[in-house]
C-alpha cells in the first residue's frame, strides 16, 4: 500500500459580480509538497456561465483561468509568479482577493496519488 501524503486544495469560482458573493465553481487547484505536485484543472459551461451571469464576458475569464494551469505549471507564459517555488506559487494562487475569479478557503486531505484527487475532487465539486 502507498503512502498516504498530506494535501491541500481550493476550489477556483467565478464570481461575477463580488458586491453579491454568489459564485459558480469551475476548478480546482491541488498541491501536495511530499509529492512535488502542483496542479489546477477547470471545466468553463459556458450555457451555464452565461445562464448565471448573462453579462459576463467569457473571453475575458478563459485566459484568467488558464494563467491558473500555466502558473501551476511554473511555465514562463505564467508569467513572474510562475517562476516562484512551488509552496509560492499555490500560496499566491489561493490568497484571498476581490475579483471576478477567486478560490475558496484551503482544505487539507490525504492522498497517495495526486493527480488522481485533483480529477475526482474536480468532478464532486465542478462538474
Amino acid at each position: 500500500m502507498q503512502e498516504q501524503h498530506l494535501y491541500e486544495y481550493a476550489v477556483i469560482r467565478i464570481v461575477p459580480r463580488v458586491e453579491r458573493e454568489e459564485f459558480l465553481n469551475v476548478g480546482v487547484i491541488l498541491y501536495c509538497k511530499q509529492q512535488k505536485f502542483l496542479e489546477a484543472v477547470y471545466t468553463l459551461d459556458e450555457e451555464r456561465l452565461k445562464a448565471f451571469s448573462p453579462h459576463i464576458d467569457i473571453t475575458i475569464v478563459q485566459p484568467y483561468l488558464q494563467a491558473f494551469v500555466e502558473i501551476c505549471k511554473g511555465s514562463k507564459s505564467g508569467g513572474p509568479i510562475a517562476r516562484l517555488d512551488m509552496p509560492s506559487r499555490f500560496r499566491w494562487l489561493t490568497a484571498t482577493r476581490s475579483s471576478v475569479i477567486q478560490t475558496s478557503k484551503i482544505h487539507p486531505g490525504f492522498s497517495d496519488d495526486g493527480p488522481d484527487t485533483l480529477q475526482r475532487l474536480h468532478e464532486q465539486l465542478v462538474l
